[in-house]
């Protein structure tokens, strides 16, 4: 009887083009950029799985405050921030949700 090789199998390839950005880089990116007196930055991920834009990347909250800010518009200001993640945009930010406010406006609540 003659014996064939078994074929080699490959393990299997996951379809993953695009890591997902960290917490920890999102928040230098803002603090390289805009110098903040508060920022927090929270990965929502988890709560939006099974969702179809989940697969390409994470969905993030950013609440910041910089003098930067001041005297812009609520869009100047998300320009700024897209901007200061322009680099990380393409490595998995699939959502951005964005409170970005002037130190003036810190007190008052967020619409």
């Amino acid at each position: 009887m003659i014996r064939t090789p078994e074929p080699k199998l490959r393990p299997p390839v996951r379809m993953n083009p695009t890591p997902k950005a960290t917490v920890s880089e999102i928040r230098a990116a803002l603090e390289r950029s805009l110098a903040p007196s508060a920022l927090e930055v929270r990965d929502d991920s988890a709560r939006h799985a099974g969702h179809a834009g989940a697969r390409s990347g994470g969905h993030y909250q950013v609440e910041v405050v910089s003098a930067a800010f001041a005297g812009r518009t609520r869009l100047e200001r998300h320009r700024m921030v897209y901007q200061a993640l322009e680099p990380l945009m393409n490595r998995g930010i699939h959502a951005l949700n964005i409170t970005a406010r002037a130190p003036q406006d810190a007190e008052q609540p967020a619409i």
